[in-house]
């Protein structure tokens, strides 16, 4: 039985036709193609592979990056080498000890959030305002901007279809008033409200672009700024309010509450003052 193989691009756009089949995500299909060519840069001129190589790229993976980026790279590895018919290539993914509260360095607060929103308000800049607002209000994923549609803003809620689910979307008023405003005054009176100038929908780089401008005239970091981001102080911010993990599950679309679990984990400050608080030091 072999144990090893060569890497080639058509073995790489064969598994990006198989993901494409299994009907994953776009982004999910995009960041595990991303991994695997990573891995194939990474390969000597003769591309081979077997459990070996695969373990020293592991212990590469693992100088330059955080445990959890390393085993997300590891499970598009693993996951392409089962679809190449060689199982027993597959690497043990690193233990993570659990996390009880996230890092400030990387939290976008809501008085943050409200400094990107002043700092978009303005003509030129008016459709990154209004997707700020619309991915924080209702909690999306940056994909699913796509399914704000002129027919879905006049509904007042949308449907959204990611990883084989359904959801339902309900747009609060506000947004959906500032969104008909904005659709009319484009001339845009059917499909995708967000789009380019060539009329295509906006799509995770052009949002992303637009944030890091954003960054430079606020002043707020960088690495706190990003669409997924947004979808956390959502959660956030809902959780303090309603205190039902079930239903953000829901909202969020997750199979699972322990990934809601981690959206709505407090900061180590706020940690910190929580144990502080239980009285037991005199």
């Amino acid at each position: 039985m072999a144990t090893e193989f060569i890497l080639n691009q058509k073995d790489i756009q064969a598994y990006k036709d198989y993901l494409t089949g299994e009907e994953k995500s776009d982004a999910t299909i995009e960041k595990y193609i991303r991994d695997i060519n990573r891995l194939y840069h990474f390969l000597s001129e003769e591309k081979m592979i077997c459990k070996e190589v695969l373990i020293a790229y592991k212990k590469y993976l693992m100088a330059d990056y955080t445990a959890r980026s390393t085993n997300s790279m590891l499970i598009a590895i693993n996951s392409f080498v089962v679809f190449m018919g060689f199982p027993t290539m597959k690497v043990k993914l690193l233990k993570i000890q659990r996390k009880i509260f996230r890092s400030e360095e990387k939290e976008l607060t809501k008085n943050e959030y409200m400094r990107l929103l002043k700092a978009s308000d303005k003509n030129e800049t008016r459709r990154i305002h209004l997707i700020l607002q619309t991915i924080c209000a209702t909690g999306i994923r940056i994909g699913e901007l796509k399914y704000f549609t002129v027919q879905a803003v006049r509904k007042g809620k949308i449907e959204v279809y990611n990883k084989g689910k359904s959801r339902m979307i309900f747009i609060p008023k506000q947004l959906c008033k500032s969104l008909k405003k904005y659709a009319a005054k484009r001339g845009i009176n059917d499909g995708s409200i967000f789009v380019t100038r060539n009329n295509r929908p906006v799509d995770r780089s052009n949002v992303w672009k637009e944030m890091k401008r954003l960054c430079k005239k606020t002043g707020i970091a960088e690495e706190k700024v990003f669409p997924h981001n947004l979808r956390h102080l959502f959660a956030m911010t809902y959780y303090k309010v309603e205190k039902d993990i079930m239903k953000l599950a829901d909202i969020l679309g997750h199979s699972s509450i322990e990934t809601t679990r981690i959206y709505i984990m407090s900061t180590g400050e706020e940690h910190a003052k929580q144990i502080s608080c239980l009285g037991l030091v005199t």
